[in-house]
């Protein structure tokens, strides 16, 4: 790892994504306005805003990050740009690294925003501190930060990259516990939910709904989605090709 070179690549992608306003709205409006519609879905009823307005919180930033991440890197390879940025001293996980630190400052204002909303605007009731319901939504898009920087080494086509989204994302929504209780479910689908870092994001929001303190299985939650996203970057760069066959 070179300090220099992950530096570099982090400001050439906060570079392009200053150029590019649009990417940057659905980076940081478009979760704001889907918990802002989802907030008076359940106007009058705000007992299930408040059960299901933090899960969201952490769901719907992972999501945009993913989508945008991985046809971001994707395009780098099809352009060519990342051929050339690769016959240069720089390493793989120097390039990623530098992605994900310029894609984390995006999470952090991303996060900033969408918890100032929910909480302040929206009137989101959270029993447990803020500050690590922001910490676990910044976890969250970093997360999907990571996932998508690692499908987009197996797309060939943007059109590919956003059919990973489905197949990669969709069935962690459906197992975090967000439609039915993981305790619930069957013993299969239970221990395939015990895999998937989602049940982990679902399960620490869960917990900042119900509890006033910080507890030590929000830590573990916390902890299990660094995790994953930190073995993401690193499958990431073992499978990043330099150019699309």
């Amino acid at each position: 790892m070179n300090v220099h070179r992950t530096l570099a690549t982090t400001r050439r992608v906060l570079a392009q994504l200053r150029h590019d306003p649009r990417t940057v709205a659905m980076l940081l409006v478009v979760p704001c306005v889907l918990l802002t519609l989802l907030k008076y879905m359940f106007d009058g009823d705000s007992g299930t805003f408040d059960r299901i307005g933090p899960e969201l919180l952490g769901v719907f930033p992972l999501m945009v990050m993913f989508l945008v991440t991985s046809v971001a890197m994707l395009r780098e390879r099809t352009s060519g740009t990342l051929e050339r940025l690769l016959t240069m001293p720089l390493g793989k996980f120097d390039l990623l690294l530098g992605y994900a630190l310029a894609f984390g400052l995006v999470a952090l204002v991303q996060a900033a925003l969408a918890s100032a909303l929910t909480i302040g605007v929206l009137g989101l009731d959270v029993a447990g501190p803020t500050w690590l319901l922001f910490a676990v939504a910044v976890g969250d898009g970093l997360l999907g930060m990571a996932l998508g920087l690692l499908v987009s080494a197996f797309a060939a086509t943007e059109f590919q990259a956003v059919q990973f989204l489905p197949a990669v994302l969709l069935p962690q929504l459906l197992l975090c516990g967000l439609f039915v209780p993981r305790e619930a479910m069957a013993p299969l689908l239970r221990g395939l939910s015990d895999l998937l870092p989602l049940s982990y994001a679902v399960d620490a929001m869960n917990r900042l709904t119900t509890t006033g303190g910080v507890d030590g299985r929000v830590v573990l939650d916390l902890a299990v989605i660094a995790a994953a996203g930190l073995l993401a970057l690193g499958l990431g760069a073992a499978t990043l090709r330099r150019r699309t066959a």
